[in-house]
């Protein structure tokens, strides 16, 4: 393997891995391939195709070929020999002993590395017997021990030592089980190797710095020594650490070592790691990469507490003199959490200034966006109590470092995140309120036509968990402030308008709440101005269920704080709103049809309308009227039989007017049983409208006498009959009479089930025994059962 990868354009590999290649393509054929121009990504795909003719040739029989393509065959050889150990009753256990293994499975395995041992090139040799070293345990308890010391020295042949430190690193990675102390020794003539004349002269030739091309050997020295670390004593660290002094301090050991051990070892020493690292020569490997492991370290555990400010002050004295940006903020990220676990807000906002007078000369932060982000999250994740946040005086212009859309947003988030995660009581704190609704306003100012729905609701989410923070107390007109402030500056954004309409409702139940419902021209004006603030949101919103709902619930809220007017003027706004709803709705992405959506608003529509009373200008029921004739002149689906059952639930309305006392009121609000006081003008206007009401069902009825909707008569016929046995006065023998036939419609095809039909008679029959309640018995004697047959 080469020491560098050339530079020559129309290269990317080595003359001695063309050569390679080129001799695993003669292996059939006889006939070189000229590999020149061969890129980086053709040998990727070359290497990946011979790792498929290695399985290819291994079980078509061709050892000969797999040998020479293998690199690495240690599972293909080990099960091989495994299974020749295996009888056909019993398999050899995990831990099995050389005595338990057959003659012939030792014999093979002894031909493996016979043949390896013939291979002449000292790496390829190295290579293949260390991947089937696992192998030697089908020929001795001690093989594996045995060749490693061998293996050891093999390395040492190697003239190369950035390949000399790979295969000591591969080495650690077969013979993992065993404790190799000895590799603690051996690897650190590596570093006398790279100081040599041999290696320095190449890097001249090559022009790579020094820096650059030592960071090559961290990934394998931080592997062996993690193999040496794992489960290792602490008297290791100081062992290690004594070999690196004796090494001149090297930098590149150093740095492994600090990250290859137990955080705590290393924690606890950090003044002495700080020594060390003084000591080391700047022109090798950098000293900030040293800080920036350290700090990695101290990151996950805490140095003894009376070192603590001279750790920061030791480290901060080098990571401020870095003059490359990109090298200062990877190691200021680390130890941004160091200090914000151990200091206070002065330090953190010595810290967070140094960051900025770093980062903003020449724009350097737009290189440096994820570890700004990753200083932000470190310092919410630390600060969490948002009073003292903000009273960090850098943290607000640190934000301002964020100039690109995306990732300023990205970090609003992050703190919109925190403050709802953490945010225990309401705030009503101005340098929060002003803080928060600039980084809300950030969010919502990002939203575009090209903005994803789930984009949206997650900004809105965030945006409205503030909202529902913020609290001014019995302040209600400053609380009203700042809905109307927030309505401005979050217009774009349907659900936050939506949870604003809901809060000023809300504003106003508290109010009527804190006057027990006695209000004064002064809470009797604010309450109006909350109700305005709803009825001028409400039409700006695009979804119309939504406005639906929100001028019920608001219409509510205002007839409860005695707003008549307003009240009427929400419902008059609902009334005129149900034309509009269109057949099909879109739910969750997908097209529904919105027929049960706006029967179940019609439904909590009328239980409002019971005790909402009359205008005395506009005549008797005006807003049941109107509503009736908005359902009357709506197209319904012609397969849709939603229509009878409004009307039908408008008719459970209109018999509970006419009763002398309404079961429920809205306190304060005389509703029409005190206005009317059971007056015979107003009974006989509801019962022209429960005639009309009864015509429409019944012309319905009559459109389902097709074949293919008797089925649906049936059902609405008994759903019929039922309102009026619940509400209906059966003394009236049109009522009666009408109940009867209705009974008999829905028999009258066989569709009616059986056991309903029963356990209806069976109601009717002890309701008669009830008093004044004798009708019933005529009623049920006129009411016959039918058989399917």
């Amino acid at each position: 393997m080469p020491l560098f990868k050339s530079t020559t354009t129309g290269s990317a590999v080595s003359e001695k891995v063309r050569t390679r290649l080129e001799e695993l393509d003669d292996l059939e054929e006889g006939s070189q391939k000229e590999l020149l121009n061969l890129t980086q990504q053709d040998y990727m795909n070359r290497i990946e195709e011979l790792n498929q003719s290695l399985k290819d040739a291994w079980s078509s029989d061709q050892k000969v070929k797999a040998l020479k393509i293998v690199i690495q065959v240690r599972k293909l050889v080990y099960e091989r020999i495994l299974s020749m150990c295996v009888d056909s009753r019993v398999s050899l256990p995990d831990n099995f002993s050389p005595e338990s293994v057959n003659d012939t499975a030792k014999e093979t395995c002894l031909n493996w590395f016979f043949k390896i041992a013939s291979i002449r090139e000292l790496i390829p040799r190295f290579y293949v017997e260390a991947a089937i070293l696992k192998c030697n345990k089908f020929l001795s308890k001690t093989g594996i021990s045995e060749c490693l010391p061998r293996l050891t020295s093999m390395i040492r042949g190697i003239g190369d030592p950035l390949v000399a430190v790979y295969a000591r690193a591969y080495l650690c990675r077969v013979g993992s089980p065993i404790k190799y102390l000895f590799t603690a020794t051996c690897f650190c003539l590596l570093f006398q190797q790279i100081h040599g004349d041999t290696v320095q002269n190449q890097l001249v030739v090559q022009c790579v710095e020094i820096p650059l091309y030592l960071t090559l050997y961290s990934p394998a020295i931080d592997w062996i020594l993690q193999c040496i670390a794992y489960r290792a004593p602490e008297v290791l660290l100081t062992e290690m650490m004594e070999r690196c002094r004796k090494l001149g301090n090297n930098a590149l050991l150093l740095n492994s070592v600090m990250s290859a051990f137990r955080a705590e070892f290393i924690a606890a020493r950090s003044m002495d790691f700080i020594g060390m690292i003084k000591e080391c020569d700047e022109s090798g490997f950098p000293k900030h990469l040293l800080f920036r492991s350290l700090g990695l370290n101290l990151a996950l555990a805490d140095p003894p507490e009376n070192d603590r400010l001279q750790i920061l002050n030791e480290a901060w004295k080098v990571i401020t003199k870095l003059k490359n940006p990109q090298d200062y903020i990877n190691c200021a990220e680390v130890w941004v959490e160091y200090t914000c676990r151990h200091f206070t807000n002065r330090e953190i906002n010595t810290v967070l200034a140094d960051v900025i007078k770093h980062m903003t000369p020449d724009r350097a932060f737009e290189d440096a966006y994820p570890q700004l982000q990753s200083i932000i999250q470190k310092v919410i994740t630390y600060i969490y109590d948002f009073s003292l946040l903000f009273s960090v005086e850098k943290f607000l212009p640190f934000l301002d470092m964020f100039q690109k859309e995306s990732v300023r947003v990205e970090v609003c988030k992050c703190i919109m995140e925190s403050f709802i995660k953490h945010q225990q009581e309401s705030t009503k704190d101005p340098v929060i309120l002003n803080a928060l609704l600039h980084i809300c306003k950030t969010m919502h100012d990002s939203v575009n036509a090209l903005t994803l729905e789930d984009e949206k609701r997650m900004l809105a989410a965030l945006i409205n968990g503030f909202i529902k923070m913020v609290s001014f107390g019995r302040d209600f007109e400053q609380q009203l402030s700042f809905y109307v402030e927030a309505r401005s500056m979050f217009c774009n954004l349907e659900p936050v308008l939506v949870q604003l309409i809901h809060s000023v409702n809300q504003l106003a139940m508290e109010t009527r709440k804190v006057m027990k419902g006695n209000h004064s021209r002064k809470t009797a004006a604010f309450v109006r101005a909350c109700v305005a603030f709803c009825f001028i949101t409400i039409p700006s919103l695009s979804s119309i269920f939504t406005r639906l709902n929100l001028y019920l619930h608001s219409g509510q809220v205002a007839l409860a704080n005695q707003c008549l007017s307003q009240a009427d003027a929400f419902f008059k706004a609902a009334v005129s709103l149900v034309p509009e709803v269109p057949k099909m709705i879109s739910v969750d992405g997908k097209m529904r049809p919105s027929d049960a959506f706006l029967l179940e608003f019609l439904c909590n529509f009328f239980s409002t309308l019971l005790v909402v009373p009359d205008h005395p200008e506009q005549g008797v029921l005006f807003l049941v009227r109107g509503l009736l004739n908005v359902i009357q002149d709506y197209t319904w689906e012609d397969n849709s039989d939603d229509k009878v059952r409004i009307y039908t639930n408008v008719l459970h309305l209109l018999s509970a007017m006419t009763q002398e006392a309404y079961i429920y009121h809205v306190d304060k609000v005389d509703s029409n049983d005190t206005l009317y006081g059971g007056d015979s003008k107003f009974l006989t206007e509801i019962n022209k409208l429960c005639e009309t009401v009864i015509a429409q069902i019944l012309d319905h009825l009559k459109t389902l006498g097709k074949e293919e909707t008797l089925k649906r008569q049936s059902q609405l016929a008994l759903y019929f009959f039922n309102t009026i046995l619940a509400h209906g006065d059966l003394r009236n023998n049109k009522l009666n009479q009408l109940s009867v036939n209705l009974w008999n419609l829905a028999q009258k095809h066989g569709f009616a089930d059986t056991k309903t039909m029963v356990k209806t008679l069976e109601y009717i029959k002890r309701r008669s025994k009830q008093p004044e309640m004798s009708h019933f018995t005529d009623l049920a004697l006129r009411l016959p059962l039918q058989s399917r047959t």
